[in-house]
């Protein structure tokens, strides 16, 4: 994504990234913060075309916590690392962003819950592997 795209205009997109890494068992919690820096560099590619039935350009956002604190952004992909709880910080990500449409990506139950009261719209983990 070109580094002068006003990212403030563009639909949102919230990762919940502990639980789509969670959301496969491919031994993640070996290194957490690698399987975080391996989503983040997928995620590169929906920031320009957009997730299946949603059309890009999109401000994309990593919302990362715990042992994966610290993972770097990349051109296209921002990462908020969550001082406390990553649900607080998507849910917080979703109260600030205005008018503009949200997506959040997350299989929790709850934090589904507290997004949608708020506006935004949920996926699943899968939309990212489509």
């Amino acid at each position: 994504m070109p580094e002068n795209r006003d990212t403030a205009a563009l639909p949102l997109l919230v990762v919940d990234g502990a639980n789509v890494v969670g959301s496969v068992p491919d031994g993640w919690w070996r290194d957490r913060r690698g399987a975080a820096e391996r989503l983040r560099d997928r995620l590169v590619a929906y920031a320009e075309s957009g997730l299946p039935g949603r059309s890009g350009p999109m401000d994309v956002v990593l919302v990362v916590e715990g042992a994966a604190r610290g993972v770097e952004p990349v051109p296209g992909v921002r990462v908020e690392s969550a001082p406390g709880s990553g649900d607080d910080r998507v849910v917080e990500l979703v109260e600030g962003a205005g008018d503009r449409p949200v997506l959040v990506v997350t299989a929790d139950r709850e934090l589904r819950r507290r997004v949608t009261e708020r506006g935004a719209e949920v996926t699943g983990p899968r939309a990212l592997r489509a």
